[in-house]
């Protein structure tokens, strides 16, 4: 098909050209003299990501659920319990990977739509007086159904009770895209992922982790070895690594870090956060709804559409595709078919969002959808003049 792709899926992202070009070099001597230059300023420069003076920043080789499971082998032993919500198939997946490590997880069941329920969850610390939950797992963006959470929330229920657990954070799809505090929010574990906000190919789980947390692994007895944060962080401050390091990713997170920091993070999130409302005015004007059940749930980085009953969800992304060489998300598990999801994470303007928006509306109306043309992106584009 003539043309290139236009990739409005949460992740992978589009990836700027000087991140491409800064990958694009010769295999590197990953223990040379010169490393340190390279690795230490590095490391030091994503805290300013993550938003911590306090803790440490990790980088292993690996996808974003690598670092979740060095989150939690690092902290926690067998048998210990963990306190989280299951409110899509990211949340899920959490429950799913402490269960297979030996964690015990009392979870709370959230329909579809909603965000951590805090409320629930404050009752619960509060209730839990011996003080056996250890963590509390928050998935900050829900990206199954463009749902963000208020991890903030969930801090104060800990510190209004005392509550000594861990908070873990599930940052994946919010880290570098949308507001993240982790000093001021007193997130423990943050893990996010190279292929989201940080605009690089799958491949680098980095995790953040407070003083607090690195204390509780003197005492965690969950097997690791390639995860370990001990041996990972005492050899990454010597600017070289345990072992051999992904370097041509490295590369390309220190554009990343650049192309952040040079934005600045305020202004980072205050543009996903106005693109986004520009395609929730467009799901508005075709008359439909987004999965979010409420506008303090809706995520700046990715939004599930709503179809009708007797629309496929799964179609319209396979139209797209097929048709347009436009990629969205599908609906996973309990919402497959029920939606389509556009991605507005990354390296993105109002001019690359017309083209998804564009090519949304083509397909809908190619499956018999009453949408009236140009009506979602007269919408976006009125929000986006009218909030410059």
């Amino acid at each position: 098909m003539a043309g290139r792709n236009s990739l409005f899926i949460p992740g992978p992202t589009n990836m700027p050209e000087r991140i491409r070009l800064a990958m694009d070099v010769n295999t590197e001597d990953h223990r040379a003299l010169s490393a340190p230059d390279f690795m230490v300023p590095l490391f030091e420069d994503l805290k300013k990501i993550f938003r911590t003076e306090k803790g440490e920043v990790i980088v292993f080789p690996s996808s974003g659920t690598g670092g979740w499971e060095a989150a939690i082998t690092n902290t926690l032993s067998p048998g210990d319990k963990v306190l989280t919500a299951r409110f899509g198939q990211f949340s899920s997946l959490w429950i799913d990977s402490c269960r297979a490590l030996g964690i015990e997880v009392e979870d709370i069941d959230v329909p579809w739509g909603e965000g951590a329920p805090v409320t629930q969850i404050a009752e619960r610390l509060a209730a839990d007086t011996q003080h056996e939950i250890k963590g509390v797992v928050v998935c900050h963006n829900e990206t199954a159904t463009g749902v963000t959470s208020d991890v903030k929330g969930v801090r104060e229920a800990l510190d209004a009770c005392n509550h000594p657990a861990l908070l873990y954070v599930d940052g994946i799809s919010s880290i570098g895209a949308i507001e993240f505090e982790m000093d001021a929010w007193g997130v423990d574990l943050a893990v996010a992922g190279s292929q989201k906000g940080f605009m690089l190919p799958t491949g680098l789980g980095i995790v953040g982790v407070s003083q607090k947390a690195l204390q509780a692994g003197e005492t965690a007895l969950c097997p690791r070895f390639y995860f370990d944060f001990k041996m990972m962080i005492n050899q990454t401050r010597t600017g070289f690594g345990p072992y051999t390091p992904a370097m041509g990713l490295l590369r390309g997170l220190r554009a990343s870090v650049d192309v952040l920091l040079e934005e600045g993070m305020g202004n980072v999130w205050q543009r996903h956060h106005r693109l986004a409302e520009g395609v929730r005015q467009a799901v508005a004007a075709w008359g439909l709804s987004t999965c979010a059940k409420t506008p303090a749930w809706q995520s700046d980085t990715v939004t599930g559409v709503m179809v009708p009953e007797h629309i496929d969800g799964q179609e319209i992304v396979k139209r797209a595709y097929q048709d347009y060489n436009l990629s969205l998300g599908g609906g996973l598990t309990q919402v497959a078919g029920k939606l389509f999801r556009i991605g507005h994470l990354g390296d993105l303007n109002e001019c690359m969002l017309f083209s998804a928006l564009g090519g949304a509306e083509m397909v809908m109306r190619d499956l018999g959808m009453d949408i009236e043309p140009g009506k979602g992106v007269g919408a976006a584009i009125e929000y986006w003049h009218k909030n410059k």
